[in-house]
This record gives structure tokens, sequence and C-alpha cells, in this order.
């Protein structure tokens, strides 16, 4: 057999074997350790939030979504419930991108 036929035959499975699959691996390790801090990160959010029960506050929940000022009541899981001048409203934690304190 000559030097070519080798080559189209045993490069690809070369390539697959020893680039691809291993490249494959890092990239799921990687999206992985990405979720990790992900969710301690959402966590640490819970927790700074729950500092500000009781206390007045305008909370954004980003361009597109609303902010809402009210009294803290109360959060469990990742909502936050609020006593505003229309009632008490519930929000989603993981949406909030701004608390600012009004008292």
């Amino acid at each position: 057999m000559s030097p070519a036929i080798w080559i189209a035959i045993y490069m690809p499975i070369f390539i697959l074997l020893f680039i691809i699959i291993p490249q494959q691996n890092q990239m799921q390790a990687l999206a992985a350790k990405h979720n990790i801090k992900r969710r301690r990160m959402s966590k640490l959010s819970h927790e700074m939030i729950k500092k500000y029960i009781g206390k007045v506050c305008k909370i954004t929940t980003g361009s597109y979504g609303s902010t809402t000022s009210g009294k803290v009541l109360d959060v469990k899981e990742n909502w936050i419930e609020l006593e505003t001048r229309k009632g008490i409203e519930l929000m989603n934690a993981e949406f909030v991108q701004n608390i600012k304190v009004m008292e």
C-alpha cells in the first residue's frame, strides 16, 4: 500500500481520537464548572437580599421588566415578598438586577 492510502485511512481516525474527542471533553468540563459557579452565586444573592427584610426598597428587574417600590416582608427560596401600595406582591429573585434601599 502506498503512503497516500495509509494517510487517507488513518488520518481521520487520528484526528477523531486525539483532537476532537478530548476537546469535547474539555468543553463539557468547562460548562459543568460554569453551572456550579452560577448556582453558588444565586444562593449567595438570596442570602444578601435577606438582610433587607423590613426595609423599604426599590427593586428593578431589568430594562424590559418593572421597577417596584415597597417594604420587603420575606425572602423564601427565590421569591421576594413585597408590601406595596397596591398590596402584597411576589417577585422572582432570579430576575432582580438592582436593589436600592430607600430608608
